[in-house]
């Protein structure tokens, strides 16, 4: 990621103005028991938990909101994920390496879709790439590009992907919005 696709992103789809709650990065990291890419920091620092276009949920370390808290979807995703492989569902390809793993950043409102990060073995977190998941069936998406370029090309309509066809074809928007939890869920739990 550079730091021009999140220029490009805030100039598209500008941030909160309001000051965010800071994150605990170290104790973030802790609790997950990895480091996470430096792009999805930045976002987060940039826009906090919410909502792109009415459509993609950002997830962040210690939200006051569960369906945005990336620990509480993280611990639920494990949970289902490894429930669906026991009972025979495929595992996509990537996840077939010894020690690939997935963590979800973000998800799309109504689906039950999520967007992961593909984590191999050995890779350093910036290098981690996009999963897809349609959520209601067995469809998983690879994209080789990091968090903050997929998001921007969802929203620009240039990611290469039969998913949010809806953001171009039924919502036409002539500008993006970014909608905080706290203004789309209302008050925390």
């Amino acid at each position: 990621m550079t730091a021009r696709a999140l220029d490009a992103l805030v100039r598209l789809c500008p941030p909160p103005s309001d000051p965010l709650p800071a994150v605990d990065w170290a104790r973030a990291e802790h609790d997950l028991g990895t480091p996470l890419p430096a792009d999805y920091k930045r976002l987060v620092e940039a826009y906090g938990d919410g909502v792109f276009d009415e459509t993609l949920w950002l997830l962040v370390p210690g939200s006051a909101h569960a369906d945005c808290d990336l620990h509480a979807q993280r611990a639920e995703r494990d949970e289902i994920l490894a429930d669906l492989w026991e009972a025979g569902e495929k595992k996509p390809a990537a996840l077939l390496e010894a020690g690939a793993r997935v963590l979800p950043w973000a998800h799309e409102e109504g689906t039950g879709a999520f967007l992961y990060w593909l984590a191999r073995p050995g890779q350093h977190p910036d290098e981690w790439t996009v999963l897809y998941n349609e959520g209601r069936g067995p469809m998983w998406e690879h994209h080789d590009t990091g968090c903050v370029d997929f998001l921007l090309a969802v929203l620009t309509g240039t990611a290469q992907t039969v998913y949010f066809g809806h953001l171009y074809e039924e919502l036409q928007l002539t500008e993006h919005r970014f909608e905080t939890a706290a203004e789309t869920l209302g008050a925390a739990r």
